[in-house]
């Protein structure tokens, strides 16, 4: 059957258009490990994201994307409030790799999707998330290794100044990642020359 009549072809054209970007951004050439990636950035994302949040990602998501971004969702459980331990075993579990992997898997994955989705839209979709779990989608988690090594019931009055400032220097970074991410999207609103 010829692709010229296939009227799947480009609901499969631009799902590999993305797959390809999450690859390159992967730096493999192992497109089973980039879907596997892919898949387990959007679940667990979709899994700690709002019903609202969820619907706006992904009616931006390719047709074939969007199937596997719902796979298996139950609206109701949404959104989780685990920590970063239970997302790194999400993660870890649905991408097929040790949980150690994740941070270099995690934020390649996030910095080829925000290059496809509308601008700002990761931003505010992170926004509401734990500054942990934020740092971590855009690969700002230098210290995730040694926060996983803390004993749980560690509170944060226990903890040492160099982890206070460590989490000072995160929000900051943070913050301004979202400043950054809301004035590149208002540089791309329509104006009317009209100044109200």
């Amino acid at each position: 059957m010829s692709t010229n009549h296939d009227p799947l072809a480009p609901a499969i054209h631009t799902a590999h258009v993305w797959l390809r970007a999450v690859a390159d951004s992967l730096d493999t050439d192992d497109h089973r490990f980039a879907l596997r990636a892919l898949r387990a950035w959007l679940h667990t994302v979709r899994d700690r994201i709002g019903v609202n949040s969820s619907a706006h990602l992904a009616a931006q998501l390719p047709e074939l994307l969007r199937g596997i971004y719902y796979e298996n969702w139950i609206p109701s459980h949404v959104p989780v409030r685990h920590g970063l331990r239970e997302l790194l075993a999400q993660f870890a579990a649905e991408a097929g790799i040790d949980p150690a992997e994740v941070p270099a898997v995690v934020a390649p994955v996030t910095f080829a999707l925000e290059e496809l989705f509308s601008p700002g839209l990761l931003g505010r979709t992170f926004a509401a998330m734990p500054i942990d779990l934020y740092r971590l989608f855009y690969g700002a988690s230098r210290d995730i290794a040694d926060k996983l090594h803390l004993p749980e019931d560690v509170g944060a009055d226990e903890q040492p100044t160099h982890d206070r400032v460590t989490s000072i220097e995160a929000q900051i970074t943070a913050l301004t990642e979202a400043v950054l991410t809301l004035t590149r999207g208002l540089q791309h609103l329509p104006t009317d020359g009209t100044d109200d």
